[in-house]
């Protein structure tokens, strides 16, 4: 197990109305299928686990909106913590077992 805990959000019903509203393409993301997973700090209790996603929730907003669309001019202008609870399903989970035989390393994306 690492000293890590996850965060998965999945596009609810705004998100998908914001991201249809963008084109005419029909294109739309897929609510079921693979997302993004974000280690955050472990812990222990729905406290802890609601602080964190209060002091990680505005980069994990802007990282969805950015993977979907990446001209912030279109993005909503309310992007609180109420919004962010609408626009996605958020599962945090603190049990986090690394199963790999080999180091963790960090990806440099620059």
């Amino acid at each position: 197990m690492i000293n890590r805990a996850v965060l998965i959000v999945r596009p609810k019903r705004p998100f998908l109305e914001w991201a249809a509203g963008l084109d005419d393409s029909g294109a739309l993301p897929d609510v079921d299928g693979e997302q993004t997973v974000s280690f955050i700090p472990n812990f222990d209790t729905d406290d802890d686990a609601r602080a964190i996603l209060e002091r990680v929730y505005p980069e994990v907003f802007e990282n969805e909106l950015w993977g979907w669309h990446t001209d912030e001019s279109a993005w909503p202008e309310n992007r609180d913590l109420k919004a962010f609870e609408a626009w996605f399903a958020i599962e945090m989970h603190s049990v986090v077992e690394d199963l790999c035989d080999y180091e963790l390393i960090e990806e440099d994306n620059d």
